[in-house]
């Protein structure tokens, strides 16, 4: 059921139960199983890529494309801008032998794109890799 409170909040109910809340502020809070309704931050972005050879999109959202600006350092390019440059943008490689790493760089975090570039730590040097992983939270 759908009820529309006197705090000017709308509530959604199954069987009674509180299962999700869009509050006065226009705050969309749902119940995830853990036994309360709380706020849901958002992803904003997020893409799965092969950065080796020419790099290409296995799926994504608000991600309009990636520039292989060199080895393993990309730029991922939003489709539709942040409102700020105050996300979180996390990232995750496949592992390999030499052992890869993530490294994002806020100094190249903007409204419409961000940075990320991969290591390879054994050689620490720059690596490209057949599976990138990027979100981005605000």
């Amino acid at each position: 059921s759908i009820t529309a409170d006197t705090d000017d909040q709308i509530d959604f109910k199954t069987g009674g139960t509180d299962r999700a809340q869009i509050d006065s502020s226009g705050n969309l809070k749902f119940n995830s199983g853990f036994g309360s309704v709380v706020t849901a931050y958002g992803v904003r972005s997020w893409v799965n890529f092969n950065g080796t050879g020419t790099v290409a999109i296995r799926a994504s959202g608000n991600v309009s494309s990636i520039t292989d600006v060199a080895t393993g350092t990309f730029r991922v390019n939003f489709t539709t801008a942040m409102p700020d440059t105050n996300y979180c943008n996390v990232a995750s490689v496949n592992f390999d032998t030499g052992g890869s790493s993530i490294q994002l760089d806020r100094a190249y975090q903007t409204t419409t794109y961000a940075y990320l570039e991969v290591r390879n730590a054994a050689q620490d040097a720059d690596a490209d890799r057949a599976y990138i992983h990027a979100a981005v939270f605000r």
